[in-house]
Parts: C-alpha cells; sequence; structure tokens
C-alpha cells in the first residue's frame, strides 16, 4: 500500500489518543469549575476523536479490498483468492483489527451520546465526557502501543496467508461486530452512572437518560451471541448451539448482569427503588465487558475464540480492569450512603418483588457461570495443574436455575406495583397455571419421565400462557378506554405502548427459545456410524443413505464430500452434502456440516472424515432447535418497538421520574 496511507491511520490513532486524554481533562476541569468554553472544548475532542478512528478504520478497510500484503495484518489474514465478503471480514477477523473495531465502535456510541444528551444532562456532561475519554484512551492506547494493524511487511509477499478457515462464514462475519456493539454500549449507562456518583444526584434522571442505551446494548449482545452459538452450530460439528466454551461464558456474564439492570431500572424510574441495586449492576456488566477482553485477548483461555496469546496484552487489558474495578466500586462504596431507596418491598406478590428475585437469580448465574470459568485458571496459577469445568456442571446448577427464572417472567410482568392480594394473583393466574399443567400431562403421556425435563416443560407453558394472557389484557384493556374493536386497539397497543408491549414480545420470544432449547437439548437423538456407499441407516424417521463420496473444489479450498440422500416412507426428500475442507494457505483442515431444517427440528450431518472406504459420520435430529432462531427474530422485533417509544412519551416520564429532583 501506498505507505503515506498506514502513516495517516497511525498518526490519526496517536492524535486520536491525545485528543481522548485532552477530552478527559478539559470535562474534569469543566466539570469542577463549571466552564462552558471547556465543556465544549471537551465535545468538540470528543467528536474529533470518532473522525480520526473512522479514518483509520477506514484505512484498514480499504487494505483488505485492495489486497495491500504490505501491511503485516492483511498478509496474515487474506488472501487473493479470498472472497470479498471475507476480505471484509478479515478486517476484524483477528486481534488487531478486531481491537481497532471495539476502538471504533466505543468512539461512536461516545459521539453519540455526547451529541443526543448535550441539552438535557449539561451538568452531567462533564463526567459523561471524562469517563467516557479515559475508557476510548484505554483501549486506543492498547492498539497504538501493542496492536499496531498498520505495521509493514517486508519484502512484500506475492499472496497472503488466508483468512482462518473456522472465521470464513456469513454468521461470523456479523458475530464480532454485534458483540462488541453490546459490549461498547453498556460504556454508556456507566458514564452516566459515574457522573451520577460524582455529583451525588442518584435519582431516576440517569436511569431514564441510559434506559435505551441499555435495551440497545443488550440486543446486540444478545444478537451477537446468537450469531456465534449459530456459528458454532453449524461450523464446528458439536451437535449442539452452546457448549460452554469459555468464550461463550465470556460473553455470557455480562449478557446476565445486564439483563437484571435493564429489569432493574424499571424499579428506579418507577418508585426510586434499588439505587445501590442499579449502580452495582452497571458497573458490574462494564467490568465483566472488560474482562471478557482480557479472557479472549489475553491468551489465558484455550478456545476455538480467542485470540493468539500475548503476555503485554494480557497484563495491560488486566491493569486496565483492575484500574477501572478501583475505580468503579471506590465511587460506589464511597457515594452508598446516598444511595438509598425512596420505598421498600412492600409484599411477595409484587412487582418489586419479582424484580429483586430476578436481580438475585441472575447475578448468582453470573456467579457461577464465573466461578466455572476462572477455577481452572485459579488451578493452574496456584497448584500447575491443568483441569476443566465442563457442560455437565453449567447445566446441573444453571437449568434449574433458568426455570426459576422462566417462572418469574411469567408472574413478573402482571403484577402490580406495591402489592397484589394473594385471591386475585390466584384468579389472574389460573389460566397460566392451568397450562403448566396441561404441558406437564402432555409430557408425561409422551413418555417423559425425567423431573428436570417435565419441570421445563411445565416452565415454559407456563411462562408462555401467562405472557399471551398478559399481551391480551393489555388490548381488552385499551379497547374498553377507547372504545373501539379489537382491531383498533391491538394497533393502539403496538403504537402506543410500544415499551410494554415490546417487552412482553421480549419475553414471548424468550419463551421460544426456551422451547427450542429445551426440545434440541433433552430431545436429541444421535448415531455416531462408519457408513460405506449404499449403505443406509434410520433416525427420527428418515432414512439416509451414503450415496458416494467426491472431490469438490472451492475459491480457496478443496474437499471431500459426502452424498446423503434422504428419504422417509420410500420418498426422496433432499441430498445432504457435509464436507471435510483443506485450505492450503493455511494448511489447515475445516468441516462443513450438512443441515435440514424444518419446523419439527433440524437433520445434521458432521462428516469426520474417510477409513478404508467407509465414512465416519455423526448423525443428529435436534428438535425444535429452529425455533431459537426463530426465537431470536422474534425478540429483534421486541425490542426494536420498546426503542421506538415516541420522544413525547419519553420526555413526559422523564419529567414525572425527575419531580422533586435537583434538575440538570
Amino acid at each position: 500500500m501506498d505507505l503515506s496511507l498506514a502513516t495517516i491511520a497511525e498518526v490519526a490513532l496517536a492524535l486520536a489518543l491525545a485528543l481522548s486524554l485532552l477530552a478527559a481533562g478539559l470535562a474534569v476541569a469543566a466539570g469542577r469549575q463549571r466552564d462552558a468554553l471547556r465543556l465544549t472544548a471537551a465535545r468538540n475532542a470528543v467528536l474529533a476523536v470518532a473522525v480520526l478512528v473512522s479514518l483509520a478504520f477506514a484505512i484498514l478497510f480499504h487494505a483488505f479490498i485492495v489486497s495491500d500484503f504490505s501491511l503485516s495484518y492483511v498478509a496474515q489474514n487474506s488472501n487473493l483468492s479470498l472472497p470479498m465478503v471475507f476480505k471484509i471480514a478479515g478486517v476484524w477477523g483477528a486481534h488487531e483489527g478486531s481491537l481497532l473495531m471495539w476502538a471504533w465502535f466505543l468512539a461512536m456510541v461516545s459521539a453519540a451520546a455526547v451529541v443526543l444528551h448535550w441539552r438535557e444532562a449539561p451538568l452531567s456532561m462533564p463526567w459523561v465526557i471524562a469517563t467516557l475519554g479515559v475508557i476510548e484512551a484505554g483501549f486506543l492506547a492498547l492498539v497504538v502501543l501493542f496492536s499496531n494493524p498498520f505495521a509493514r511487511l517486508l519484502p512484500v509477499p506475492a499472496d497472503g496467508r488466508d483468512l482462518n478457515p473456522l472465521l470464513q462464514d456469513l454468521a461470523l462475519a456479523f458475530h464480532p461486530p454485534m458483540l462488541y456493539l453490546g459490549y461498547v454500549g453498556f460504556s454508556i449507562p456507566f458514564a452516566f452512572a459515574m457522573a451520577a456518583l460524582v455529583r451525588q444526584h442518584v435519582g431516576g434522571e440517569w436511569v431514564t437518560a441510559v434506559r435505551r442505551w441499555t435495551l440497545f446494548s443488550w440486543l446486540a449482545l444478545t444478537t451477537g451471541i446468537v450469531f456465534g452459538g449459530y456459528w458454532a452450530y453449524y461450523e464446528l460439528g458439536w451437535g449442539g448451539w452452546w457448549a460452554w466454551d469459555p468464550v461463550e461464558n465470556a460473553s455470557f456474564m455480562p449478557w446476565l448482569t445486564g439483563t437484571a439492570l435493564m429489569h432493574s431500572m424499571m424499579a428506579q424510574e418507577r418508585r426510586g427503588m434499588f439505587r445501590l441495586w442499579n449502580m452495582f449492576l452497571v458497573i458490574a456488566t462494564f467490568l465483566l465487558t472488560l474482562l471478557g477482553a482480557f479472557l479472549v485477548r489475553s491468551g489465558v483461555l484455550t478456545s476455538v475464540h480467542s485470540f493468539a496469546a500475548d503476555p503485554a496484552r494480557g497484563a495491560y487489558l488486566l491493569a486496565f480492569l483492575g484500574l477501572a474495578m478501583v475505580a468503579g466500586f471506590g465511587l460506589l462504596l464511597w457515594r452508598a450512603e446516598t444511595l438509598e431507596s425512596d420505598a421498600e418491598v412492600e409484599s411477595p406478590l409484587s412487582r418489586e418483588a419479582g424484580l429483586l428475585a430476578n436481580n438475585v437469580l441472575l447475578v448468582v448465574g453470573m456467579l457461577i457461570v464465573m466461578a466455572g470459568t476462572l477455577a481452572p485458571l485459579a488451578v493452574e496459577v496456584l497448584t500447575g495443574a491443568r483441569i476443566s469445568v465442563a457442560a455437565p456442571y453449567f447445566n446441573r446448577v444453571m437449568v434449574p436455575l433458568f426455570l426459576v427464572l422462566l417462572v418469574l417472567m411469567a408472574l413478573g410482568p402482571a403484577l402490580p406495583w406495591r402489592a397484589m392480594p394473594a385471591d386475585r394473583f390466584l384468579r389472574q393466574f389460573r389460566p397460566a397455571f392451568a397450562a403448566a399443567g396441561l404441558g406437564l400431562a402432555a409430557a408425561l403421556a409422551l413418555g417423559v419421565r425425567d423431573p428436570v425435563t417435565l419441570a421445563a416443560v411445565a416452565a415454559a407453558t407456563m411462562a408462555g400462557a401467562a405472557t399471551l394472557a398478559d399481551l391480551a389484557r393489555s388490548v381488552a384493556a385499551r379497547r374498553r378506554v377507547a372504545g373501539s374493536g379489537w382491531g383498533a386497539a391491538l394497533l393502539r397497543s403496538l403504537i402506543e405502548g410500544r415499551r410494554r408491549t415490546g417487552g412482553l414480545i421480549v419475553h414471548l420470544a424468550i419463551v421460544v427459545m426456551a422451547i427450542g432449547m429445551i426440545g434440541s437439548g433433552l430431545f436429541q437423538q444421535a448415531r455416531t456410524l462408519h457408513m460405506a456407499p449404499g449403505q443406509a441407516t434410520r433416525i427420527a424417521g428418515y432414512t439416509l443413505t451414503l450415496r458416494g463420496i467426491d472431490t469438490v473444489e472451492g475459491p480457496n479450498w478443496t474437499a471431500r464430500e459426502a452424498r446423503f440422500s434422504v428419504s422417509r416412507e420410500g420418498r426422496v426428500l433432499a441430498v445432504m452434502t457435509p464436507q471435510v475442507r483443506f485450505h492450503p494457505g493455511r494448511e489447515m483442515s475445516t468441516t462443513k456440516i450438512a443441515i435440514r431444517s424444518e419446523l419439527a427440528g433440524d437433520l445434521y450431518i458432521f462428516f469426520g472424515g474417510e477409513e478404508e472406504g467407509a465414512v465416519v459420520a455423526q448423525i443428529y435430529w435436534n428438535p425444535l432447535v429452529g425455533w431459537v432462531r426463530g426465537g431470536w427474530l422474534l425478540l429483534v422485533a421486541g425490542a426494536l418497538m420498546a426503542l421506538s417509544e415516541p420522544r413525547a412519551l419519553r420526555r413526559r416520564r422523564a419529567a414525572a421520574v425527575s419531580q422533586g429532583v435537583p434538575a440538570e
């Protein structure tokens, strides 16, 4: 590449680092002295950082598009025969580029937050900018000092090494960006929380300001996790979509606390409760995103998802995490006396009680996942022994906890604030309890006897019935008030009640995903076979016949491909062609799973290689696994509906929340 472009990118990143520190310093001075000019200068510095980091990211993007191997990072993660979509994915396919993307996302959301909240939060803005400036500087320093994606390579090779074949997949083109967007999005609630603690204005106004940021970040993180799970499902041959891999767990921990935060903030908005909880959750969620960065990028974990080991990067990230932990929790302890709630939980049959139980269970779940993920590291450091904590541990302790959360999800949204009489509770939830009983009876009739499976079926049917009943009550109430028909009432619920209706749709989506998890996790059928051409096997009512083994070629790989015909009752339904691919650029073999999806489940074939003219195949029937993907689509729709709440309604709610609180 033209060396001037690489130099421009490096200078842009160095200037962005300096301006991030300058923005933080100016913002602190503006906050202490109420200096509007310095605050404006700090804001402009934040915007300039966004422009500079965008410039550097665009230059790296251009280098991959034109296959310019004068940059070591491009040469290591692309080649001339790589399809264009994967050249683009190569920009964030390894440590240096993905870290630059992280810094770019952070710069962009920081600029967006400053612009969007500039007028409505002028007294909080200095401390918001200071916090975001320090975080951005931390990541830019890591890029500039330890992870430069613009390092030169001499002599320039004629071709590159190729992108890691495991990452040459469309789901992986979207998985890292969505995951990082979720991670960096939680920096905005953290910054506003720090500003509230510094100013000792810890009422509902900071919660109102960041509620939509929290939902946006949670949605992005959820989408990133779903894409990653789907990639593992059809790329790695696990037979399932979640394996409690340590790096999967690293993204799951902030998801758990972020979910708790998203719900807990409602109590502070409505009744001035759980202030300490909310501060703890927002700080913990942000710190867990940093912990995830450390685990993935330091090399302390062995995983198909992690980057290469680098002690310097690991030490830097660990120090950054430590400083953030001291600053966040230190400030929380310093201001703890200001965080008393305005009210208390008055009854176990109340929405507050449900939200509190939700907080406790999700945090306990996070601690369980953290213990299982970090325990092997601790044992190795202390004793030198290597141990692993596998899926049976997580399933044994997490599945019952999730079932309790499903029951809470069924009850919580329909419970009123303060208290609900016991007779009304029983009357209102009688249909949901009946649905749970019917689901349990159906499972028993089908021969299910495992207690955990029976409990899962009952919890899922109860949650689904309760959520649908809650949606129906909401529409009926609008019909009574407006005196309109059911169609008009439903339309009003979707338009005027977007926040609540969207939330209930998200809950319904979780139920749909839970059904998919229960079906695929507890009712999976599996066969491991050696099959010669012409041989057949049966699974879940299908007959699979191996018709042959062929050699096929792709743009940057060759493969051995097994051809299976799939039939039922003598009628051929499909031909499935799993592959074992060889990528000469990386001298690496990968597998391509063959999947046939339908509403009832997925037929799934993993081609494990050849032995004496026969194929080694693992064949699975994964019931209802497509419901996980369908539930995610429903979840996205519900979350976007909640995010689209009209500005006028948000302002009215913010005014109600801030009543009696010192104005911004």
